[in-house]
Parts: structure tokens; C-alpha cells; sequence
């Protein structure tokens, strides 16, 4: 048995059968208990024994006990009248035998009393208070509030262009739905109860200020392609804004690749020494993989942008909505979604997205990998700005290159994401489900963290300092074997017949102790006549990176090429209507 309630120094319980049905004080306050006790009504009320009222609360009632009762003929819980009954009576009093009596409220909210919902027409009983926040989606969604404001906008000028809205009518929503907006940029908006998610909320906040006429906005409208719509408007400007800053990086990318053309290191494979090479050309090679990245981006806006309002739950919208209309008053460069069920289902442009997002990320994951190896005192290439470093509480001498160790780490979070996503998707029927809810928390994520990241890259990259002697001194003479294998290929000697040619000077050079230029002319000619006086220029680190002066290369002529080829790929794609160019 469980206690309704006490008012006094008595209590009662509630009994259905040998196992009664629990009513306590959470299905009291939550407005549920009608509900609870509907389908198991009680068929008597036991007084239980006399317990005195804890400290502080509620007053004994000497002449009147109260009690909760639910009677087979309604479904509404009442507050009735129970008779005297002797202090330790345990005999069943029939529910009966209670009157019905009017009383003054009491602190429980009634069910009646909840906020309306939107979708509570079909509803008799509350909301448990905790599925309430497990559904709502407000806390995440509110970021969207502008979009949703901009969508309503436009439908309500629709809805007056077909006629279900009259011009003073739609007038009046729009003006509403500016005062929405102005709360909202002011830092004025109050959420309330019953505020499920971002459209509910400014639905709600709307009414408020211009009456009945609000609820007609809604018309032929579903929060399935109003979601969709929302959240297709918000990503675009964020994609904008994102390609924005990745053109910055890849613009310092360049200036830097230009100004320190002149400067060499060396270049790995297997994180072993291999080859020389140019900063600039280390810097361009990555610029090529994040011109890559926006490439991807600017080929997904406009499957971004494309336009599911006007589709309804899933079927369309009875109304004749111009849905070419709402497309251009919105900006939907991608045009209107062909199919009203995909339309509210497809979340391919969050997926799309994610896979940009996590792919980009994978590329500054490996450049801020070899950044931190060459800022490590073992290498000594580069060291970061104050600006992008923190240091040890217990080591003074440290210097760690968070940022870049931060970029890494989101990598890995974004590859989760992806997998999260596709997780979402690949399970739900067609059309609208809740589980779609679940993509929005880790589309926010991901978009936050490319964005960030971007930025973080940019002020990294601008100010980090090179140091050139650091460089040089990684250099080492074995790593021009090849180019005294080539010395040979121009002699006419066959690539294969010189890789083991040269193999040998190396092998005979640490035989020795010492390195490629210690070896005489003589030693080399000992292992083939071909050698010459001439070889000695083989032995020079800028002309190695100089022969290599192909599209593409590491010479400086071709680094300056690749600038200019980048710089020459933004202008034309800056000039685009995909490219957002006061961001």
C-alpha cells in the first residue's frame, strides 16, 4: 500500500487487490497519478496508524480528514470528505461512503493546470516530469533560434500568398516574430515550462504577444519539416563561415610558403630522414590536402541548402504553399527537396557534413602531429608562440604545445561523431523518428570544433617561429644517395644497376666511420669508373632540392608555382555566391 496523502494526524491507503498500485508524492506532484490509478481503481480507503506530522509541516485537521479517491464512473482524482473513524480502527470503509465535497486548492498542481503542449489535444493525463527533459530538446536547439524565426517568417508570407493567411494577418505574425527576435538578441527571452524545443518556444512566445491569431502560422506546417528546415538554414551560414576560415589558413599557408621559400629541412618517410626539402613545400603539402577539404565543402552546400518546408509530417502540404517561393525567400541555393517522406527523413547533409568535418580534421590532426615532433627538443625545428603554449605546474622549463595536442585529440572525437551519426540514421523507418533528435547534439559538436580548430591552426601557423640552423643541422649527407644514384642515371647507367651502386658508397662510408663526402673520387671510382671529378656537386643540399623542379617539386620554382596556383584556386572561389566573403 502506498499513502495519497495526509492532512492531519491520519493517514489513509489506497488498496487494489493484494498488490495495489504505489501512489506517492512523485505521481501526485507530477500530475500522473490519474492516469496511474485509472486502470487499477481502489475499492477501499484503510486508515493506517497515527504518525504525528513532521516539524514545519502541515497543520492538523481535528473535525475533517481528507483523502484521494477515484470513483469507477470519471477518471479525474478528487479530494473527498472522509467521516470520523475511531483512532486505530482497521475494519474497510467502502469508497462509497465518501462524500464528495468542493475544496480549496492544494499545493499539487492539477494536470489541467500544466503548460499546453503542442501536440496534447489526444492527452487526458501530465507528462512525467522526467520524460519531459528526457524529450525536450531546448537546451541544444535554442542555438537555432534565429533560423526558426527566419523559416516562420517566410511560411507566414506563404501561407499569405495562398491565400489562408489575409496580408494584415500575416503582417502581424511577422511583426511578432521580430519582437521574438529582438528578446532573443537581447538577452531577454524566457524559456518557461513546457518550452519542448526551440519552436515550441518561440510558437508560445509568439501567441503571447499578438493573440490567436499566432496559432495560425503553423498551418499546414509539421515541426518534422520545420526541424529540417532550421537546421539546413543554421548549418549553411556555419558551413559559410567555416569555409571562410579555412581560406585564411590556407592564405597564411602561402604567404609563409613564399616568404621562407629559401629555407630547407629534411624530409621523412617513416619518420626516418629521406630526403631535402623546403618548409614551403612541407607548408604546401598540407594547403593541397585542406584545399581538398573545401572542395568537399563547397560541393556539399548546396545538398545543404535545399529546402524540406512546405512537406509537412511526411505527406505535403494540403494548402498549395509555393514552395519555389519559400526556397527563394530563404536563400535555398540547392532548390526544393523532391519528395516530401525523404524530405523530413534525410539527414544525409548532417552526415555529409560530419564526414567533411572529420576528414578535415584527420588532415590538421597530422600537421599539428609533425608540428609537435619538430618542436620537440630532440628536433628543435619550430617553436610555438606563448600565445598557442602552456607550461608545467611542476616543471618551470616546459614549454607543451597544448593547441596542437588539443587538434589531435578533437580528431578523435569527430571520428566518434561520424560513427554516431551513421549509427542514428541506419536504424530508423522512413520518415520522421525521435532517434533523428540524437544527430543534433553531435552536429553542433562537430561544427564548434572544425571551426575552432581552424581558427586555433591559423594563430598557430602565423606565429610560430622557425628555426633554420635547427633545420640544416637535421640534414645529413646519406640522404643524397639518391641523388648520387641519379648522377649515374645521367651517365646512362640503368636506375637499378645505380641504386646498388650507390648502396655500396654507403655501406663503404660507414664501414669507415665517416660520411658520403669523406669518400675520395678514387673511393668511388673503385666502385664504379663512371664516377667523375664532377661528382663532388652531388654533394649540395639546395641543388638537390633544386633538380627536383618538376609541377609539383620541392625547387623554388615550383613551391612559388604552387602558391600561386593556391592563391589563383581561392580568388575564383571567393568570387562564388558559395563563399561568404565579409566573414
Amino acid at each position: 500500500a502506498a499513502h495519497a496523502t495526509h492532512r492531519g494526524s491520519r493517514r489513509l491507503s489506497l488498496r487494489s487487490g493484494p498488490h495495489p498500485p504505489p501512489l506517492d508524492a512523485y505521481h501526485v506532484r507530477s500530475g500522473t497519478a490519474n492516469r496511474f490509478l485509472q486502470d487499477a481503481p481502489p475499492t477501499s480507503l484503510v486508515p493506517l496508524p497515527h504518525h504525528p506530522p513532521r516539524p514545519g509541516g502541515l497543520p492538523p485537521l481535528r473535525h475533517r480528514k481528507m483523502a484521494f479517491a477515484l470513483t469507477s464512473s470519471s477518471s479525474s482524482l478528487r479530494l473527498l470528505d472522509r467521516p470520523t473513524a475511531a483512532p486505530h480502527h482497521r475494519a474497510r470503509i467502502p469508497a462509497a461512503s465518501f462524500p464528495r465535497v468542493q475544496c480549496r486548492r492544494m499545493a499539487v498542481k492539477a494536470a489541467a493546470d500544466e503548460p499546453k503542449k503542442l501536440w496534447g489535444g489526444r492527452f487526458t493525463g501530465a507528462i512525467d516530469p522526467l520524460m519531459e527533459k528526457y524529450n525536450e530538446s531546448l537546451p541544444f536547439d535554442k542555438r537555432m533560434w534565429a533560423e526558426d524565426i527566419r523559416g516562420s517568417k517566410a511560411y507566414a508570407r506563404a501561407l499569405a500568398k495562398c491565400g489562408i493567411l489575409t496580408a494584415e494577418e500575416s503582417e502581424t505574425i511577422v511583426g511578432g516574430l521580430d519582437k521574438v527576435a529582438s528578446e532573443w538578441q537581447a538577452g531577454q527571452f524566457v524559456i518557461k515550462q513546457g518550452d519542448e524545443d526551440i519552436h515550441t518556444a518561440n510558437e508560445r512566445r509568439l501567441t503571447e504577444l499578438i493573440g490567436g491569431v499566432g496559432g495560425k502560422l503553423h498551418t499546414g506546417r509539421s515541426r518534422n519539416d520545420q526541424v529540417a528546415t532550421d537546421t539546413r538554414l543554421w548549418l549553411y551560414a556555419q558551413l559559410l563561415e567555416i569555409r571562410a576560415s579555412l581560406h585564411q589558413l590556407l592564405e597564411v599557408s602561402c604567404s609563409r610558403s613564399e616568404a621562407e621559400v629559401h629555407v630547407l629541412m629534411p624530409g621523412f618517410t617513416h619518420l626516418q630522414p629521406a630526403m631535402t626539402v623546403r618548409w614551403g613545400h612541407w607548408m604546401m603539402c598540407h594547403a593541397a590536402a585542406l584545399q581538398r577539404d573545401d572542395q568537399r565543402l563547397r560541393d556539399l552546400l548546396p545538398r545543404v541548402a535545399t529546402l524540406p518546408l512546405g512537406s509537412g509530417a511526411l505527406a505535403g502540404n494540403p494548402f498549395l504553399v509555393d514552395r519555389q517561393f519559400l526556397a527563394k525567400e530563404l536563400g535555398m541555393v540547392g532548390g526544393v527537396c523532391p519528395n516530401s517522406m525523404d524530405a523530413v527523413a534525410d539527414r544525409d547533409y548532417v552526415l555529409e557534413t560530419c564526414f567533411f568535418a572529420t576528414t578535415a580534421m584527420v588532415h590538421l590532426s597530422r600537421w599539428a602531429e609533425d608540428l609537435i615532433i619538430y618542436s620537440s627538443g630532440q628536433f628543435g625545428f619550430v617553436q610555438c608562440s606563448d600565445a598557442y603554449a602552456t607550461g608545467s605546474s611542476l616543471m618551470p622549463q616546459k614549454k607543451n604545445p597544448d593547441a596542437l595536442e588539443l587538434i589531435r585529440g578533437k580528431a578523435g572525437r569527430m571520428q566518434g561523431h561520424m560513427a554516431g551519426l551513421l549509427a542514428v540514421v541506419k536504424g530508423t523507418p522512413t520518415t520522421y523518428n525521435k532517434d533523428l533528435q540524437e544527430c543534433w547534439p553531435m552536429m553542433y559538436d562537430l561544427v564548434d570544433s572544425v571551426h575552432d580548430t581552424l581558427r586555433i591552426a591559423t594563430g598557430v601557423l602565423s606565429t610560430i617561429k622557425i628555426r633554420e640552423d635547427r633545420m640544416l643541422k637535421g640534414l645529413s649527407p646519406d640522404m643524397l644517395a639518391t641523388d648520387l644514384a641519379e648522377y649515374l642515371v645521367r651517365k646512362g647507367v640503368p636506375f637499378r644497376e645505380t641504386h646498388h651502386i650507390s648502396g655500396a658508397a654507403v655501406k663503404m662510408a660507414e664501414g669507415r666511420g665517416c660520411t658520403l663526402f669523406d669518400l675520395s673520387v678514387a673511393d668511388l671510382q673503385s666502385i664504379n669508373p663512371l664516377f667523375g671529378d664532377d661528382v663532388t656537386q652531388v654533394w649540395d643540399y639546395n641543388r638537390s632540392a633544386e633538380m627536383r623542379d618538376t609541377e609539383g617539386g620541392v625547387s623554388t620554382r615550383s613551391v612559388l608555382e604552387q602558391v600561386a596556383k593556391m592563391r589563383a584556386y581561392m580568388k575564383e572561389e571567393q568570387a562564388t555566391p558559395l563563399f561568404k566573403k565579409d566573414a
